[in-house]
């Protein structure tokens, strides 16, 4: 809720930007700092404080997903700190999937020193506001040195107010050493509470409903209404779907009123609701697609609600009616409603077949020995897009805060994310369920998690291609037997390459290989790279 404690005011001589920026930090407890370090960046981290850290990841890339991981985890902004406009380049394809998460970053890049700044010099940021736009909600570099502080104060206040994402602040090299005053203390609400009226109409339309069922995203475990979420569809017996390409679990996937994941194609998403009178869409956007379709955007006779956090979500939304406000202020007032007449139990989803070992071992053994394994606790980073829907079915999430992945599409995210939960969470076991193909965008964030030593165990699936893209070819027109040019990886050997970058490392093809290195990398205190060899054919079962 904004800073808390004021500053102490005396001061035998005034302050620097440097100075400001640090306690406004401190106070935002924003004292870990994730960064690269450039030339021009130097300068704010001289006397370093002993209170704050400092995670070095090897590429700006790794930088923002660790950041994005940790502010996950924490459910507060991640300061990141970048080299200038090299720096945010590397680094664009996370601010990406940031802000597709949604998630608070706030982003200060290293500028040329203002007096120089006419004359082009090496490593200056030409336009240094607009290189991140559009995939920033606010991007400034102040017009005078005193004024950083209050822009990164604002900042965070922009980073933090939902729906929730990255904000950039350019600052030249010379600004931190220049006088400054310290910012006030602030309280600033994140969250508003959706209109009451909209709410009415769509209580009412629950109520009267016959089969209404609920599509839930990633905005509701965002916004801590996990279990506000529950409650509501138990009150109506309504089915709940998970929205398509949802980055976070929103139900739980054990529950009797969960009937699974709807895709990312429109007539199949129609198909799945057929029968339903009422879809209701909460902290999810209705819908997104990923491939051309044609036809409704829901069943005939289908009314459509939502509850979004989102205004930009609300105005697209083809049809029907949309609350605007926090998801679990407006699920609190829906559940204060009287309860509604009790409707029949619909059916349950079907519980998936055990999974018999193989070798090499099915992508679906993998999944399941992990859920027989891990820790209740246990929170899952996943970024193994050719595998998520055996993972759906065999991986089942139960709890809120237990699964991240990106709601981008963009790979890169899921090994720096891990470090980053895990060290936003600690005492909790994480384990990054990954691609071969997907680890590559960002595997320097072994050598991260092995400098902090926190307990990650990387999950290689090593199929030798990148099975999502090889397996959705079909949809635009290609053969069985025509080859998907650049879609295989042969010769990759990722024990070697985290034994190269620090991290104890093991091959598996086997029940027993997994099996034995999996509980030996959940029971360690040190990060752990299990590379398991999987057959093609078992990654779609």
């Amino acid at each position: 809720m904004g800073i808390v404690d004021a500053p102490e005011l005396r001061r035998v001589s005034a302050p620097t930007v440097r100075d400001a920026a640090i306690d406004l930090l401190r106070r935002l407890n924003m004292t870990s700092i994730f960064a690269n370090p450039g030339s021009t960046e130097l300068p704010l981290f001289r006397n370093f404080p002993e209170d704050f850290r400092y995670i070095l990841g090897l590429q700006e890339a790794v930088v923002v997903g660790m950041a994005d991981g940790f502010a996950q985890a924490t459910r507060n902004a991640s300061f990141v700190n970048l080299h200038s406009a090299a720096g945010v380049g590397n680094a664009m394809g996370n601010v990406f999937t940031a802000f597709k998460n949604r998630t608070p970053l706030v982003i200060t890049a290293g500028q040329q020193a203002r007096s120089i700044l006419p004359f082009d010099p090496f490593l200056a940021s030409r336009e240094a506001t607009e290189l991140p736009k559009p995939y920033v909600k606010w991007s400034v570099e102040p017009a005078r040195a005193e004024d950083v502080p209050l822009a990164i104060a604002r900042a965070y206040y922009v980073a933090m107010t939902q729906p929730c994402g990255p904000v950039l602040v350019s600052v030249p090299v010379d600004d931190w050493d220049r006088a400054a005053e310290y910012v006030p203390s602030r309280i600033v609400s994140q969250r508003v509470r959706p209109d009451a009226a909209i709410l009415e109409k769509i209580g009412n339309a629950l109520d009267d409903a016959k089969r209404p069922v609920f599509v839930v995203g990633a905005a509701v475990d965002r916004d801590e209404a996990f279990d506000e979420t529950r409650l509501l569809a138990e009150a109506h017996n309504a089915r709940v779907f998970a929205a398509p390409m949802s980055g976070r679990c929103s139900f739980p996937e054990d529950h009797p009123l969960f009937a699974g994941f709807l895709p990312a194609i429109r007539d199949k998403i129609v198909g799945l609701l057929q029968g339903h009178d009422l879809v209701f869409a909460i902290g999810a956007p209705a819908f997104s697609y990923h491939v051309e379709g044609f036809g409704p955007h829901l069943p005939a006779g289908a009314e459509l609600c939502q509850l979004t956090d989102d205004p930009q979500t609300a105005a697209w939304t083809p049809q029907g009616m949309a609350a605007i406000g926090s998801v679990r202020l407006g699920l609190l007032d829906l559940l204060a409603r009287a309860t509604p007449t009790k409707r029949g139990a619909p059916p349950a989803r079907a519980i998936a077949p055990r999974v018999m070992p193989t070798v090499p071992l099915s992508t679906a053994y993998v999944m399941q020995t992990i859920a027989d394994t891990k820790p209740a606790d246990g929170i899952i980073v996943e970024e193994a897009p050719g595998a998520r829907s055996v993972m759906q079915t065999h991986l089942p999430i139960t709890q809120s805060g237990a699964f991240y992945t990106m709601d981008s599409g963009g790979l890169g995210y899921g090994m720096p994310a891990a470090v980053g939960v895990a060290l936003g969470k600690p005492g909790h076991r994480v384990v990054a369920l990954v691609g071969d193909g997907s680890s590559l965008y960002s595997i320097q964030a072994i050598w991260s998690a092995v400098q902090l030593g926190l307990p990650v165990t990387f999950v290689i699936l090593k199929n030798g291609r990148y099975a999502a893209l090889q397996d959705f070819a079909p949809v635009f027109g290609f053969s069985s037997q025509e080859h998907v040019q650049g879609t295989d990886l042969p010769g990759l050997d990722f024990v070697s390459i985290a034994r190269g970058l620090g991290c104890s490392s093991v091959h598996v093809r086997n029940a027993t290989g997994l099996h034995d290195a999996f509980a030996e990398a959940i029971s360690s205190e040190r990060p752990t790279l299990i590379e398991v060899e999987v057959e093609d054919r078992d990654v779609h079962q």
